[in-house]
């Protein structure tokens, strides 16, 4: 009895978060199951992937609602929680349905495990520029990231970022640690690491070229950094992504 009862309260706390989440306009939510399709999203997804209606996008994959370049950067976040177990917290990132414009987020993903088993995802996605009002640190943040894209072959310096943000360096800094857990400089790093990784698994630029694309002095400088913070060498990762 008491068993059941649990199932049944489990049950009811589940069907009244998928409604609170359902209501909310800043939060694109989303469940997947593990091969990648979605089971449930609320109506800030459906407005952001350009679909008609939830119904629309029941049972589709990221790849059939998302521009290719950012669909494969999302499966890949999902492989690496679903082979881990480990959540994505906060991760900075760029989401774009098919003929949309592209919209700044902060993505957290958690893996939903059954048992022994990991049967899915939970993902939730907030607008950087719907929290404008509320957080302007968000906002200048924004600016700051799309300054870092925009230069990733001559990566900005933190005065330079400080500048696009509206605010001293040192205020950036202590933003930026707040909202992402990493410095400015971090932050530049990672996003051309990024860049570094999708341009190695969905092209056949030599690895010199892929370097000077990512602000890197020359291609031994590149393969250290990269292989530092990706635990393998541009090469190995390029293998390993085309198998």
């Amino acid at each position: 009895m008491r068993a059941a009862r649990e199932h049944t309260g489990a049950a009811a706390l589940g069907a009244a978060a998928l409604e609170l989440l359902g209501g909310l306009s800043s939060v694109m939510f989303c469940v997947k199951d593990a091969s990648g399709r979605y089971l449930e999203v609320n109506d800030a997804f459906v407005r952001r992937a350009r679909a008609r209606s939830r119904a629309a996008v029941v049972g589709r994959t990221a790849r059939e609602l998302f521009v290719p370049a950012l669909a494969e950067r999302y499966e890949q976040q999902d492989a690496a929680v679903l082979a881990t177990r480990r959540p994505l917290r906060d991760e900075l990132e760029l989401i774009r349905g098919r003929g949309g414009a592209p919209g700044w987020y902060l993505t957290t993903k958690l893996p939903v495990v059954d048992g022994d088993d990991v049967v899915g995802l939970v993902v939730v996605s907030e607008d950087l520029r719907a929290a404008d009002e509320d957080d302007p640190a968000l906002r200048a943040l924004a600016a700051a990231v799309e300054l870092v894209h925009r230069r990733l072959a001559d990566p900005p310096r933190t005065a330079e970022l400080a500048a696009a943000a509206g605010c001293s360096p040192e205020a950036l800094a202590r933003r930026s640690r707040r909202v992402f857990g990493l410095s400015p400089g971090q932050l530049v790093l990672r996003a051309r690491i990024d860049h570094a990784r999708a341009l190695l698994a969905g092209s056949d630029v030599p690895l010199s070229e892929v370097a000077t694309a990512c602000g890197f002095y020359d291609q031994p400088a590149f393969s250290r950094q990269f292989a530092r913070l990706a635990g393998e060498t541009p090469g190995q990762y390029r293998r390993r992504a085309r198998r």
